[in-house]
């Protein structure tokens, strides 16, 4: 009977630990399957971030922001400008700026057909939270939320005359009439409004108008085109473009005193009568403050005819 009895225990001994070999093998494939499916829904996860990312490449893709100047907000407090009070033509003293973010461009300026409508920005490729800066001196004159377009947006007001405006903010960094110098941080970068991933729309508008960003700023070497802006109500939705030889055949048509060839050879240039350091500087696609620091001039030094000038 004792042996029986020890046969039995022995019996639901190898029972039970057969029956918590089961259970452990039933948990494990259960966990096996959790995480199966939890990587599943990562890949799909990461499959649906990178196609908003590659949607939002696609400037036809959405509908452009609707104008917080003209649309849906009070033109009293947003835009206070009078139609009667802008003038045809201004020179636009632009040195002094810092790029807003060194991001690329995603979406250009320009007239979207499919929604009928003008995108009167660019759209500048970033992380979220990445931080934003002032592009010139200037005092912050609005922060809002535009639900329908630009999310958290800023817009600050300059000395120059331009107002610039920043898009899509995660968070404003600024209150309205706070002073800010060009590369103070006014924001956090993101995707609120009508967005589908991080980017930054930044807008250069002089009196209302909104002027092409490109033909101000040369947003892939992080520099201004020339060191002064001249807005024209006939070409202020046109990209420039600085190229020497464009510059100079374009010289040459308009100018009788025309300036060399645009060869990538010429290393100087001798001054001629009428000549001045921004007329010099924009026909070698190059900035007048650029220069001036490659001839040791400083900021009130006057060039002379018969000066020999470095270009390179």
């Amino acid at each position: 009977m004792k042996r029986l009895n020890i046969i039995l225990c022995c019996a639901l001994l190898a029972a039970g630990g057969f029956s918590a070999i089961a259970q452990k093998k039933s948990s494990h494939a259960a966990a096996h399957k959790q995480l199966l499916a939890n990587a599943t829904q990562s890949k799909d996860q990461i499959k649906l971030i990178e196609q908003n990312t590659f949607i939002d490449l696609l400037d036809n893709e959405l509908e452009p922001e609707l104008d917080i100047y003209t649309e849906g907000w009070n033109s009293k407090s947003v835009n206070p400008f009078k139609e009667q009070d802008v003038p045809d033509t201004k020179v636009i003293d632009v040195t002094g700026y810092v790029m807003p973010h060194n991001g690329i461009i995603t979406s250009p300026y320009g007239y979207r057909k499919r929604f009928g409508r003008m995108h009167k920005g660019v759209d500048i490729g970033i992380h979220s939270n990445d931080t934003i800066y002032a592009a010139f001196d200037g005092k912050v004159r609005l922060t809002a939320y535009e639900g329908r377009g630009y999310g958290n947006y800023i817009i600050i007001r300059h000395p120059n005359g331009l107002e610039t405006v920043y898009g899509h903010l995660n968070k404003h960094l600024v209150r309205p009439d706070d002073v800010v110098r060009a590369g103070d941080p006014i924001g956090l970068g993101g995707s609120t409004g009508r967005s589908t991933g991080p980017h930054l729309h930044f807008e250069t508008r002089f009196m209302g108008y909104a002027i092409n960003p490109m033909a101000i700023f040369d947003f892939a070497n992080h520099t201004t085109h020339t060191d002064e802006y001249t807005f024209s109500k006939k070409t202020y939705t046109q990209p420039r473009n600085f190229a020497p030889k464009k510059n100079n055949r374009e010289l040459a048509k308009s100018d009788a005193n025309t300036y060399k060839s645009g060869n990538q050879e010429i290393t100087t240039y001798t001054v001629k009568k009428g000549d001045t350091i921004n007329k010099i500087a924009r026909a070698y696609g190059m900035s007048a403050t650029s220069l001036k620091k490659l001839n040791n001039l400083g900021e009130h030094d006057m060039i002379k005819i018969g000066q020999e000038l470095k270009l390179k």
